[in-house]
């Protein structure tokens, strides 16, 4: 017995937070449009190991301290902010560079992307107060074992945000080949460069 009940319910929750907006769509999306699906692939998987350490300090009572310290929130908080200027400050410098360089300038390896993707998602407090605040409702109050009930619905979560970022993917890659001309691809950096600024922005002004 796992002590998780109404898992119909859980699983329409996870999908319309997955179907919200927000930034790790944003980076998975941006991903896939720059590189091609392997790079959407690559944020995906980095994103979801960000959701296994959330799931982990939510199973360990770790995230509590984000919903009790103002002063460990703030410092996450500036912190994640911090991070997503540096991914927009990257994204601006690639739609900032001339034509000619844009074309032969290798693309980012997979394993900076998933490392991108990892710290998006690790560095958003927001998340983490997410997971603490959703996962209880659908956890008895008799579960034999609480942590193993959040294992449990985090496991679920990971697997089913997962499966929501590969549709996604699927359905965006073919739009990378459609682009006509070279200033697309930079006018995609630089709104990318645009938008990440903007979660920044919105992150940083977060209350707990």
């Amino acid at each position: 017995m796992t002590g998780v009940h109404d898992l119909a319910l859980f699983a329409v929750t996870v999908f319309l937070l997955n179907a919200t907006p927000g930034v790790d769509m944003a980076f998975t999306i941006a991903s896939t449009l720059r590189g091609g699906w392997r790079q959407g692939v690559a944020a995906a998987l980095g994103i979801m190991a960000g959701c296994v350490l959330h799931t982990a300090a939510a199973g360990f009572g770790l995230a509590a301290l984000l919903a009790t310290s103002a002063e460990a929130f703030t410092a996450v908080k500036l912190v994640g902010a911090a991070y997503l200027l540096y991914v927009a400050w990257g994204m601006a410098k690639a739609g900032l560079r001339p034509a000619a360089a844009a074309e032969v300038a290798a693309p980012a390896s997979l394993w900076r992307t998933a490392r991108q993707g990892f710290f998006t998602n690790a560095l958003n407090p927001k998340v983490a107060l997410f997971f603490l605040a959703l996962l209880p409702q659908f956890i008895a109050a008799n579960a034999p074992s609480k942590m193993l009930a959040f294992l449990v619905l985090g496991g679920w979560f990971i697997v089913q945000g997962l499966s929501f970022l590969l549709v996604l993917i699927a359905l965006v890659a073919p739009l990378r080949h459609a682009r006509p001309r070279p200033w697309l691809g930079r006018g995609l950096n630089l709104g990318g460069a645009g938008l990440f600024t903007a979660l920044a922005a919105k992150l940083a002004l977060a209350r707990p």
